[in-house]
């Protein structure tokens, strides 16, 4: 089909008549067919950036002899040790959302970023500020630090996208500068894709490549539906397989980086199970659908609500769900303060069930350390545990505790092979209730090691020469 085979109608229509009450027809006429989207992309490119960012690395000597303070004293840090730190950039896109010049774009675009700098369509050139980033999502939000009038694209509806739908995808692939390219939605609701904490999205046939991370992809009427994130490939570059975050969860993103930077999403407390079809055949369904409540936090909104292990949620808000995944999607889109309204099978019977819309609670101070020394934790950041805690780590268990946060590569922890989301129980029999408890332990020299480690619900317990 060539490219400029293009829905006539819908962009006649798409001026006069809502998104979500237009007719989808197919071009009869040669006249349809000699139709451009020159219109849509001279709308839309302006509020498309190219995003620099720019990052310090710390890279090591040529020998650890050039680290000495003797070697210093008579040497300096001389071009035979090498630089300590140099400079490295990426290259991104990103979408103006606001007239006042709000961005966003990529975490994983603007990751360790101490300096970020943005491109205009038309050359101009601004340094920009990091107003929010969550890795959860792979979203960050930018703001132009020069006050100004900017170009800006207006958010679609991501609800109302549809398999078939014609979209464009404006970025900056390989750095060549500015690039429009156009396809299909593929499919929607895509979980299977690990790019993110929250599996839902776009996928498309537009082409799609590294530098394109950020940018846009919006309808026949210039309105953003999604901000590309990942692609599907064998050689590094477009096969036709694009994943795109929905416009719903910049949205909710957004809203939060307007609201002080800082993000809080709503709290569930409660564990969920994908209906196998074993499972539906059990619940006496006619196909898998929904999720199963397969665990609850005691003082947690689900709970408290009255949901139930063993109950089977079907749809949020109307819209059904098929797996963790979706629900999460649907459920931490929703504003807080509100409520959600779950459809509910239990023992076949269904029932509402209306949770309310908090953030979860930091109960105990999260006290962030990084262990030093020559323990085997030496490298691991931990936490105090909490429901707070607990939702940005998407841990399971019970939340309290010291959890092993992030493990720095190389070190004794990622030899030992701790990993996130590790709870450490119990060190030389004494038990682990604090981060200050753990740093205190870590500084002794018992010679043997003795370790109690929860992972995945069970207690490991292990054992290390000093």
């Amino acid at each position: 089909m060539p490219l400029r085979l293009v829905a006539l109608l819908v962009l006649l229509l798409a001026a006069a008549t809502p998104a979500a009450a237009q007719t989808r027809v197919v071009p009869e006429t040669k006249q349809q067919l000699q139709l451009s989207f020159a219109p849509v992309v001279k709308r839309v490119a302006p509020a498309v950036v190219n995003v620099y960012a720019i990052r310090t690395v710390r890279q090591q000597g040529l020998s650890p002899m050039f680290d000495d303070p003797l070697f210093k004293r008579f040497f300096g840090d001389g071009p035979l040790g090498m630089p300590k730190e140099r400079m490295e950039s990426s290259l991104g896109s990103g979408v103006i959302i606001d007239r006042s010049g709000l961005i966003v774009t990529n975490h994983h675009v603007i990751k360790d970023a101490t300096e970020v700098k943005i491109a205009m369509s038309d050359r101009r050139e601004f340094e920009a500020d990091i107003v929010l980033k969550d890795d959860r999502t792979d979203l960050a939000i930018l703001r132009i630090k020069e006050r100004g009038d900017y170009p800006f694209a207006e958010f679609g509806d991501s609800d109302q996208v549809e398999v078939g739908d014609i979209v464009l995808a404006i970025g900056n692939p390989f750095g060549v500068g500015q690039t429009v390219t156009q396809g299909i939605v593929s499919a929607l609701a895509r979980t299977q894709v690990g790019v993110s904490d929250f599996r839902f999205f776009i996928q498309t046939d537009a082409a799609i490549n590294p530098g394109n991370s950020g940018g846009a992809l919006v309808d026949v009427n210039g309105r953003l539906v999604g901000v590309p994130t990942a692609i599907f490939s064998r050689s590094g570059g477009s096969i036709g397989i694009g994943f795109a975050i929905p416009v719903a969860m910049v949205k909710f993103v957004a809203e939060q980086a307007r609201n002080g930077g800082t993000l809080r999403r709503p709290w569930l407390g409660a564990t969920l199970q994908t209906v196998t079809p074993d499972m539906a055949e059990s619940l006496g369904l006619k196909r898998p659908q929904g999720v199963i409540v397969s665990g609850l936090n005691a003082a947690g909104p689900a709970a408290r609500a009255g949901l139930k292990v063993g109950d089977l949620v079907v749809s949020i808000e109307g819209v059904e769900v098929d797996d963790p995944d979706s629900f999460g999607y649907r459920f931490s889109t929703r504003p807080l303060g509100g409520v959600a309204r779950l459809a509910v099978l239990r023992q076949g019977r269904p029932q509402t069930i209306e949770i309310a819309l908090a953030a979860a609670p930091e109960t105990v101070p999260r006290d962030e350390r990084t262990i030093q020394g020559g323990s085997p934790f030496q490298g691991a950041t931990v936490v105090n545990l909490s429901p707070a805690v607990a939702e940005e780590l998407r841990f399971n268990g019970t939340a309290e505790g010291v959890i092993v946060k992030t493990v720095t590569e190389g070190s004794a922890a990622a030899r030992v092979g701790f990993q996130k989301g590790d709870v450490v129980v119990e060190v030389n029999g004494v038990k682990i209730d604090s981060t200050r408890t753990l740093e205190r332990v870590s500084q002794s020299d018992p010679g043997l090691w003795r370790l109690a480690i929860q992972r995945d619900g069970q207690v490991v317990r292990l054992a290390f020469r000093g």
